[in-house]
């Protein structure tokens, strides 16, 4: 609901593992208020827990610093997203009967292996092939072992929930991990019956960007939003970040480049993977987002670098291209997950770069080698890679990285400003009351901030090094011979 004569604000909410973060935007993207709140955790081994009436108390503050100074009423709706797989068990009335259990919480992991068992049909026609030891699926099943009578929430429709001041429907981004047939927006029953999991402990479903209530009036008086404001059905954390960025006609991206690196797509058809690296959501308007998480990325630089100016080092970079030395630049100590799936595989650099600015050359230019092997990995399994590409994350600040990003891959970059997920959400809140389709919504409220232009000649002194890296993963055995052969292929055609 809003005043009269007012034009309409969003309200987006990202819960993320730290803080809360709220953002109040209107139709065009301009920002009238944000805020945020703390969250603390309890970590002890494989488990991973926050107190849910945490989240309700830190999306309180932050709602409430977020829309100090608007008009009242003038907030027409509000989208919360969640941590992908972090789940809670409650009473009837929403009330937590256990802790938040996150996302990365393995507690679970023993009932891994019945679950793929009994699943294998359905979870390689929803196109990622397996279950993992931290989705929501295993975990909620031991949960719900000892749980008489307790229903099933996860983070994001605990809090909608307090929002309506009632139990409400869960969207099928954050249900993903909890083995949700996306296909048929249901809880997938002969499954969970052999599970032994009760259909009537879970929540409804419903595609992301639906209303599922309105703001009520303890709510209101908690949180600032006014009494009457649509509650659309919010996404995953990874999602809300992917409609921040503003990438979401069928084949755009959005490469997230942090300390680790993550891709996120839009296609129309669902992606299969028989490796298992890529998984897709159902998108709200009804297609997909397939996207996978690679283990590279700039965590590998502060690793090897520790000390060093990278800003610093990134201004000089230039004069090593290519760099004497080829890197496959892991941010963790083993194991990647895409663009190919190999527990075992670690970082590594070929060659002796002559000091530190060489060093940085061959990190950042392996990153994006591994980046364009991510987009040969997709063209492989037929996902459309033409679109637009956004880039996001905090290498996104670096101007030279992300030229060198263009050059590498073969294609236009563009920056945006503002990416947050608490900005998706304010998209989706928008989308959710009819303010326009989701693309549309995006490009109102997602400000392009320049495209960068890949360079041909630039361009062509990578091609070798990327053959190197290439032919390099295939021989250690880490990197399957066919999606070599695809890369080496596309290279050679560019």
């Amino acid at each position: 609901m809003t005043v009269a004569g007012s034009a309409p604000l969003y309200v987006g909410v990202d819960l993320g593992t730290q803080s809360v973060r709220a953002l109040c935007v209107d139709g065009a993207g301009v920002v009238h208020g944000a805020g945020s709140a703390a969250l603390t955790s309890r970590r002890d081994e494989e488990r991973h827990e926050q107190d849910p009436r945490s989240w309700w108390q830190a999306v309180g503050a932050a709602c409430r610093q977020a829309v100090a100074g608007v008009p009242a009423d003038a907030v027409a709706a509000v989208a919360v997203d969640g941590t992908s797989g972090t789940v809670v068990l409650t009473d009837a009335a929403g009330e937590p009967l256990s802790p938040g259990v996150m996302y990365d919480d393995t507690r679970a992991a023993d009932e891994v292996a019945e679950i793929n068992e009994v699943g294998a049909p359905l979870w390689q026609a929803l196109g990622y092939g397996r279950v993992q030891a931290a989705w929501a699926l295993p975990k909620l099943r031991k949960l719900l072992r000892d749980a008489t009578g307790a229903r099933v929430a996860h983070q994001a429709d605990f809090v909608a929930a307090r929002l309506a001041g009632r139990p409400v429907a869960a969207d099928t981004s954050n249900a993903l991990k909890s083995g949700c047939d996306l296909r048929a927006v249901a809880w997938p029953a002969e499954v969970f019956d052999r599970l032994g999991i009760p259909l009537e402990a879970l929540p409804d479903l419903v595609l992301p960007g639906t209303e599922v209530a309105t703001v009520g009036a303890a709510a209101a008086a908690e949180t600032g939003l006014p009494e009457g404001a649509s509650i659309i059905a919010g996404m995953t954390d990874g999602c809300a970040a992917q409609l921040g960025a503003g990438a979401l006609d069928v084949g755009s991206w959005n490469a997230v480049l942090g300390t680790t690196l993550v891709l996120k797509g839009v296609t129309g058809e669902l992606v299969h993977d028989p490796l298992g690296a890529v998984y897709s959501h159902r998108a709200p308007d009804g297609g997909w987002l397939p996207g996978g998480a690679s283990s590279t990325g700039a965590g590998a630089l502060t690793a090897r670098l520790a000390g060093c100016d990278l800003d610093a080092l990134a201004d000089r970079a230039g004069g090593y291209e290519p760099s004497s030395a080829l890197a496959y630049p892991l941010a963790a100590s083993r194991g990647e997950r895409f663009p190919f799936v190999a527990p075992e595989a670690t970082g590594f650099v070929i060659g002796d770069a002559v000091d530190d600015v060489d060093l940085y050359a061959a990190l950042v230019q392996g990153i994006a080698y591994v980046e364009r092997l991510c987009f040969d990995y997709l063209d492989l399994l037929q996902a459309p890679t033409c679109g637009r590409l956004v880039l996001t994350g905090g290498a996104a600040r670096s101007r030279y990285f992300c030229q060198l990003r263009a050059d590498v891959l073969g294609r236009p970059v563009t920056l945006v400003d503002n990416a947050e997920p608490a900005l998706g959400m304010a998209v989706l809140a928008a989308y959710g009351v009819g303010a326009g389709s989701l693309p549309e919504c995006a490009s109102r409220m997602v400000r392009v901030t320049e495209t960068l232009e890949p360079s041909d000649r630039r361009g062509e002194v990578f091609k070798e090094p990327y053959a190197r890296l290439v032919d390099e993963l295939r021989v250690r055995g880490w990197l399957d011979a066919r999606t070599a052969a695809h890369a080496l292929e596309r290279a050679s055609a560019r």
